[in-house]
Formats: structure tokens, sequence, C-alpha cells
């Protein structure tokens, strides 16, 4: 059993993404995690993204993320947008194969919170059944049209309320409007990236991902 993060690299739509995989002992489920802008030097290995990994994995979850398109050694350029998404869906394809009998958690921080939140739409539109959502100081201005977030897998949004990157009021408001039961949690005090602010980023997740 693996015990560390293994590098592996996914067919993609535009050419392989690399990735970073992680088996644990006796796990309940697999957890995909999507970074944030890669053209503001977001990738995999993002602290949060790093602390999220590390979370999932005390959870007792299979972790894997993945650098986007044009990102590290990952094939292709920047989209920006529903390339992304499509690169999210070939890696959540590459561990749904791999461990078909887990459930599938999404996980995502600014951009990849709208990566995160738009693959989960189209998957429960393909008929694909997750155990959660959790966007991170998400960037729900990017979500319309065919790129929406999914409407019935339980949702869990975790908002800094001094983010200088994501203005709060905008994804306070995306949630009010949101027609379905799902948590808003505001850390207070604390900016997009999480200064200082890591271990309570921890212990908001990983009840959530223990359940």
């Amino acid at each position: 059993m693996l015990t560390r993060e293994i590098p592996v690299l996914i067919d993609g739509p535009v050419g392989q993404l690399e990735s970073l995989y992680q088996e644990v002992p006796d796990a309940h489920g697999v957890v995909l995690i999507c970074h944030p802008n890669p053209v503001q030097g977001g990738t995999m290995l993002n602290k949060v993204v790093s602390t999220l990994q590390r979370t999932a994995r005390d959870a007792g979850l299979i972790t894997l993320r993945f650098n986007y398109r044009g990102v590290g050694a990952s094939a292709g350029s920047h989209d920006m947008g529903s390339g992304e998404v499509d690169d999210a869906q070939a890696a959540a394809a590459w561990l749904r194969d791999k461990h078909p009998g887990l459930p599938l958690t999404l996980l995502g921080f600014s951009f990849g919170g709208f990566v995160a939140a738009a693959l989960g739409g189209r998957l429960e539109g393909q008929g694909v059944a997750l155990k959660h959502l959790f966007m991170i100081a998400p960037a729900v201005m990017r979500l319309s049209g065919s790129e929406a977030a999914p409407g019935n897998v339980p949702l869990t949004i975790v908002q800094p309320d001094a983010d200088e990157v994501i203005e709060p009021q905008v994804v306070y408001d995306w949630s009010a409007a949101l027609p379905r039961p799902h948590e808003l949690l505001k850390v207070a005090e604390c900016g997009h990236f999480f200064h200082g602010k890591l271990t309570d980023l921890k212990d908001l997740v990983l009840p959530r991902l223990s359940n």
C-alpha cells in the first residue's frame, strides 16, 4: 500500500496530465482536488491544495491532484474555462476506473472551485453519484450556461470573509440564491490564500470528509 503521493501521468483531452496520487489503507472513498487559476500561478502544489490533500488523506480517502493543461508538465495550453473542466473530467475518470467501488468527492480551491463544481454538474448529468462537493473560496462567477454546479450533490462552501481575490459578497449572494440545502462556512479575518488559517481550513473540512 502506498504511504505517500506518487507521480502519475493521466491521458487528458489534449495530452498527458501531470498528477500526484496517494492510496491509504482501508479507504472509504476517493477525492479529486482542483487547483487555482494557472494564469495567476496556480498549480497542484499550491499550499491550500496541499492542505486539502493532506486533510483528505487523514480522513481515510485516496487522493488525486493534477495540473491543468499547460501547467507544469501537463500538455497543452490554458483554456481558462471548459478545457480545464475537461481535464478534471479525465482525471476523475482515471480515479473512478481505478477504484470503481468507492464514492467520489470533489474539492476545488478558487478557480478550482469553479472547475470542481462544473465537473460535478457534468457528472450529475451523466448519472454519476457524488459523495460531496467542497468549494473553497470559489470563483462562482464563472458558473453559468453549460458549466453549472450540480443540483443534488451535498455541498459545502468555505469562504474567507476578508478574501482579496474573490469578493466574499459574490459568494454569499450565489449561496443565498441556491434553491437547495447546503453549507456555507465563513472564515473570519481570513484572506483568499488562508495565510495563518490553514489549520482552520483543515478543521472545517476534515470532519466533513470523515463522515
